[in-house]
């Protein structure tokens, strides 16, 4: 039985099948992603959407779909589906569905009477390029396929209307026409891999609705751009290849592109390989050189915190590790030269923020924990040391160490944590002060930092750093150990904040904790009973004031209950790693039952990856981006780390 396989039952149920979600992804950005019966619901969704340099550093829908109908005896039956007002849509190709495979290739399988049609999708790495394979595993009598390509050329945090800008020009070129609707756009070349008749019959269909943005409450309704069709027939047996790109191809050439990448896919045979394949959708390489990673699809860009939580993740636990290699690298001369100038990175946002040097420090740690022979010191050493004098010496504008070893940060005016989202333009969550996490981080830092320096030729500076680190131990446990076992989750001055929040989780799962056995178990029993769920660890406990687990309606109530409740996979990645920590082998039944709620995300949502957040509450609904990478990697940390756990 396949792993992800979906049946005409839950496709030809549109209050189901709208819901499941699919991506493809290359290393320069594009995408393509809709939903499994091509009904896109979001202006995200696209069948070609890739970054526009010369425009901006978004990305732009140049294709929005294509339109596929079976033509037999004159007779015409439509495979797309689209929805207009009141929630109608039509067509109803969805009906047509039979099967939808997505283990090794998105894979569709239509039936219309006699014919039986399978269409099969691709996403070339390595350039901007849509392939879709079509085979007619069936028919009794000749077949016509007709293809009505969708487009809009647009920034994907936009709308269009029918315009008269619009280009309606296009030139015929091998098998196929190219077009390009406004200017600033590069052409659009699409081609298939077998001599097609192209009917030029320019029509817009009018007010197209897109229902989750209408959930988010933002605009919904559409104009899309129809320039005409193209017809062929096809042959029982014999495939045809169907090629949307900012690039001519060779037409004889589809075929063999087409397999070459079919052949790369990782398949989806499980949980791990599931997040392995979606790990590679965070690649990003815009030169094909130096490689980032995508913090989430569809509306992330590179995130520096983002970046360095996700980093071990997403490569060494795939073992990956030159892919690590190189994107530690460019992170990091990226985060010397803000060590250096002050300035920002054109391409990693967000470095400028306090905890990403603490961030950095954990990510090469976990390469460490990887590596053998002192690689790690070898490459990294120097970096560390630095990093760790930056800290020290208070040359960060906003990250601060005091006379106890602790450091603090203002985050009154500006969110500065990994709660970053914002109510009128304000932090919704202020964390300021001594804030847990980053102090947690700073002492793991410290810790790890000793541990890299050669006692040969640095003893006075292991003192050193051993000094620092146990003053700081001391000085966390009197600032964050509150009364009730718990930690603080800030503390602005002299104004502890008592919320119950996961962020104490980081004194537990890092591996140097300022905290003794007992008072970290104590941290994890309250975050067990008052944060857990089966998808994540809540952002806020339901006893604390302001509790809104339910990530839902108007953007300013979405931000505020982002962080007043909503549960993260990567923090329960955390909560587990800890619990781990503290229980070894007897806590492995635990942490695989916990994964459960998890892995059954593979056919839900986006599939075969990790959203970005959940509700609080029961039935813990997916919302946030459809992918998310600090999610995927710290799941993928936690499948790697199992075996392992056994085996000691």
């Amino acid at each position: 039985m396949k792993y992800l396989r979906f049946d005409k039952t839950q496709l030809n149920n549109l209050e189901e099948s709208l819901g499941m979600e699919i991506l493809l992804t290359n290393p320069k950005g594009a995408y393509h992603s809709t939903t499994l019966i091509d009904c896109n619901t979001r202006k995200y969704h696209g069948l070609l959407v890739m970054p526009i340099p010369a425009l901006d550093d978004d990305n732009h829908v140049i294709i929005s779909s294509l339109d596929e109908t079976v033509i037999q005896h004159g007779a015409e039956f439509n495979l797309a589906v689209h929805r207009y007002d009141n929630h109608n849509f039509s067509p109803n190709g969805h009906k047509y569905i039979r099967e939808y495979n997505v283990e090794a290739v998105p894979r569709t399988l239509y039936r219309v009477g006699g014919v039986i049609l399978a269409k099969e999708k691709i996403f070339a790495r390595s350039e901007n390029r849509i392939i879709i394979k079509y085979t007619l595993l069936d028919a009794h009598s000749p077949t016509i396929l007709r293809f009505k390509p969708v487009m809009v050329f647009r920034n994907v945090n936009n709308l269009t209307q029918e315009n008269e800008n619009a280009n309606k020009n296009y030139s015929e070129i091998e098998n196929g026409i190219k077009t390009r609707m406004y200017g600033g756009y590069p052409e659009l070349f699409m081609q298939f891999s077998e001599p097609v008749r192209f009917m030029f019959h320019p029509v817009w269909y009018k007010n197209t609705e897109y229902h989750k943005e209408a959930e988010r409450g933002y605009p919904y309704r559409e104009d899309l751009y129809v320039p005409g069709y193209f017809e062929l027939n096809i042959e029982k047996g014999k495939p045809v290849y169907f090629s949307g790109a900012d690039a001519e191809i060779a037409p004889s050439t589809i075929a063999e592109t087409y397999n070459k990448e079919a052949e790369i896919v990782i398949p989806r045979t499980d949980f791990f390989n599931c997040l392995k394949n979606a790990a590679e959708q965070f690649y990003y390489s815009p030169k094909g050189i130096e490689y980032y990673i995508i913090a989430g699809y569809p509306w992330f860009k590179v995130y520096a915190r983002d970046l360095f939580i996700a980093l071990p993740g997403l490569t060494l636990a795939t073992d990956s590790v030159s892919l690590f290699e190189n994107i530690a690298e460019t992170a990091i001369k990226a985060l010397r030269k803000f060590m250096k100038t002050g300035e920002p990175d054109k391409i990693i946002k967000n470095i400028e923020q306090p905890d990403t040097i603490l961030w950095a420090v954990w990510a090469l740690q976990q390469y460490d924990e990887a590596s053998s022979n002192g690689k790690c010191e070898k490459k990294y050493g120097n970096f560390v040391q630095t990093a760790i004098d930056y800290v020290m010496e208070n040359r960060h504008p906003n990250l601060k160490m005091d006379d106890s070893g602790l450091l603090y940060s203002y985050g009154q005016n500006q969110a500065i944590t990994w709660m970053n989202s914002t109510r009128d333009q304000r932090p919704a969550v202020p964390r300021t002060g001594y804030i847990v996490e980053f102090n947690a981080l700073w002492y793991n830092a410290l810790k790890f930092a000793a541990k890299l320096s050669n006692p040969k030729t640095t003893k006075k500076r292991i003192e050193t750093l051993e000094t620092l680190t146990e003053k700081t131990a001391v000085s966390f446990k009197e600032k964050f150990i509150n009364e009730h076992g718990y930690l603080f989750d800030y503390i602005d001055g002299q104004h502890p904040n008592w919320h119950v929040r996961p962020n104490m989780l980081f004194a537990v799962a890092l591996k140097y904790s300022p905290l003794d056995l007992n008072q970290q178990r104590n941290v994890l029993n309250i975050v067990t009973r008052e944060l857990l769920t089966p998808k994540g660890i809540r952002s806020l406990s339901p006893k604390s004031e302001g509790y809104q687990p339910y990530c839902t309606g108007p953007q300013q109530q979405r931000d505020i209950s982002s962080h007043h409740g909503a549960a993260y996979p990567w923090l329960l990645g955390f909560y587990l790693e800890g619990y781990i920590k503290l229980y070894g082998k007897r806590g492995i039944p635990f942490v695989e039952r916990m994964l459960i709620g998890l892995e059954d995300e593979m056919h839900l949502h986006c599939i075969g990856t990790l959203s970005e957040l959940f509700d609080g509450n029961p039935p813990f609904r997916s919302r946030g981006a459809t992918s998310s990478a600090i999610n995927v990697a710290s799941i993928l940390r936690i499948l790697k780390m199992l075996p392992e756990k056994q085996d000691e």
